[in-house]
């Protein structure tokens, strides 16, 4: 059984941050900035790193909890993202995990 995600509510920034850009070259950097010792990606951000499609990140995840190999309640946390569209700000919780997620 996979247990379900803490809910945080603080952002990104005060957790750590990855910054992924391209170079005038067309390749692609990473920047990473920790606070705490902790960093938390989103599916999206580990599609990025890696290089990959958000379907294999996913089945990746789905993966590590169901053979038990780390426990979803302290690898993965409910986050608040707030961006713009448009003229309004709209606010959407997702999940982002650890460096053990990332790195397994």
């Amino acid at each position: 059984m996979v247990a379900k995600c803490d809910h945080l509510s603080t952002n990104m920034n005060q957790r750590g941050e990855i910054i992924i850009y391209q170079t005038g070259s067309g390749k692609t950097d990473i920047k990473i900035r920790l606070d705490k010792k902790t960093l938390w990606l989103d599916q999206y951000q580990m599609t990025e790193l890696f290089e990959t499609d958000r379907t294999s990140i996913g089945r990746h995840i789905r993966n590590i909890y169901q053979s038990s190999e780390l426990k979803e309640s302290s690898t993965c946390a409910k986050i608040t993202q707030v961006q713009k569209e448009g003229n309004r700000t709209v606010q959407r919780q997702i999940k982002a995990y650890n460096m053990d997620v990332i790195i397994s």
